[in-house]
């Protein structure tokens, strides 16, 4: 049974080469599109390579367009301008014990990270303010607020988000600190 089968698809194969061979003759004469048959006629596993191929080839382009970029990106982080830096006066706060008798007091030494020199010049005569929106920020935290990197993280966050409102619309690209020492 299986010779047979093996038989007839060999048999249906050669009449499909036949097909062919008669459209690309009807085709070259008449100089007409290739008619459905000879696309269909077409094993789909080349088909397959085919559209792989091509995707391989558009997906290698873009990778390559993406990890390069434009001349135009290169030259603008070529031309980036260095940060400036500003020292913020210390902050010395106690903490908030609620059910402690001990007092904690909080020593941070913080430098914003601006932009550009202007802002540096914008931010002076709203000094007051900030200082003011740190000692508020800072004496509501407790000493548990502060224990391992987690807690400097949200510090830092939280302190860059405050700074940046009361400075709006202006906008600071980071608060970092110098000193913190939790007594």
């Amino acid at each position: 049974m299986q010779r047979e089968l093996g038989l007839e698809m060999a048999a249906k194969a050669k009449e499909a080469d036949k097909d062919l061979g008669a459209d690309a003759e009807e085709e070259g004469a008449e100089g007409a599109q290739p008619s459905a048959s000879r696309w269909a006629a077409l094993p789909w596993k080349m088909i397959a390579i085919a559209a792989a191929a091509v995707l391989l080839v558009g997906g290698t382009g873009t990778t390559a367009w993406l990890m390069f970029g434009s001349a135009k990106e290169t030259k603008a982080a070529t031309n980036a301008k260095p940060a400036v830096f500003v020292d913020l006066p210390e902050v010395l706060v106690n903490l908030s014990n609620a059910g402690s008798d001990r007092t904690q007091y909080l020593k941070v030494k913080v430098v914003l990270e601006l932009p550009d020199q202007l802002l540096m010049q914008q931010i002076q005569p709203v000094m007051p303010r900030l200082m003011d929106t740190f000692q508020t920020y800072l004496r509501e935290l407790r000493p548990t607020d502060l224990d391992g990197s987690a807690g400097l993280y949200r510090l830092k966050e939280e302190l860059t988000r405050r700074v940046n409102v009361a400075i709006a619309p202006n906008k600071v690209n980071a608060v970092l600190f110098k000193e913190i020492v939790v007594q």
